[in-house]
């Protein structure tokens, strides 16, 4: 199995139809998405009706926390994008959408690894895995149900953690395309980056393709019309900042 795993898409088209005609080239035979599919971008209603079509056809999907903010956005503030995206989204939404957003789990489990938003400790709380004490967080959760690898994002970076032979969790640094094996004798936490809002001062669309036959990780960058998707969002009413992040990767 090729397994494309696609994270915070943000309601971001143009990145996510990107992401998903590379995962087609590369051979990419099951799908993924972490989670927060909505939020921030100006397109939730057919970026939602491209995920759930795929989730029809067998492709695995979870909740994260902004698809909870478009169920019940929390009350505005004054200069906070999340609030203000939340409420649009929600508005924007039939009733179809809310019922697949309100149905999504916390996590996927699929033989020796589970598909998370955030952390799989306690997934609930949205859980930043961004360095190896948090990672330790995650994996241990994991290995508690039997399980030796998990992938997530939330963080909108792309980064890699791994349990040595004497426990110590530790980083690893991931190159874009080069292909990482990820043995089943070590245990791994990889956070495969956003779809539709990186935040490593680059503004190419990031997923990643896991062989679950060869046990290889890659991740990978795409170049997308991140002008459209800036413009869509302008277009839309939404806060400006939403827009202008786009093309420096912030």
């Amino acid at each position: 199995m090729k397994l494309a795993l696609l994270a915070d898409i943000h309601a971001n088209l143009q990145a996510l139809q990107a992401c998903l005609a590379d995962a087609r080239r590369r051979g990419a035979d099951q799908y993924a998405f972490l989670g927060d599919l909505v939020g921030y971008g100006a397109d939730p209603v057919a970026v939602l009706d491209i995920i759930a079509d795929r989730a029809g056809a067998g492709a695995w999907v979870g909740r994260g926390n902004h698809d909870e903010a478009a169920l019940a956005p929390p009350a505005p503030a004054a200069g906070k994008a999340d609030p203000v995206a939340a409420a649009w989204t929600a508005a924007q939404l039939r009733a179809e959408h809310r019922e697949f957003l309100a149905g999504l789990p916390l996590f996927v489990r699929h033989d020796f690894f589970v598909l998370v938003h955030a952390s799989m400790r306690e997934p609930r709380r949205w859980e930043y895995v961004q360095d190896a004490l948090t990672a330790a967080g995650s994996l241990g959760a994991a290995q508690d149900l039997g399980l030796t690898h998990v992938f997530g994002g939330h963080v909108h970076e792309q980064r890699l953690f791994f349990q040595g032979a004497v426990g110590k969790v530790m980083p690893f640094e991931p190159t874009a395309g080069v292909p990482v094996p990820l043995p089943r004798h070590r245990h791994w936490v990889a956070t495969v980056g956003s779809v539709g809002q990186p935040r490593d001062r680059r503004s190419e669309a990031m997923y990643a393709l896991f062989d679950s036959d060869t046990l290889q990780l890659t991740f990978v960058r795409v170049h997308y019309d991140h002008e459209a998707a800036a413009q869509a969002i302008i277009d839309a009413g939404l806060p400006a900042f939403n827009a202008s992040r786009l093309p420096r990767g912030e």
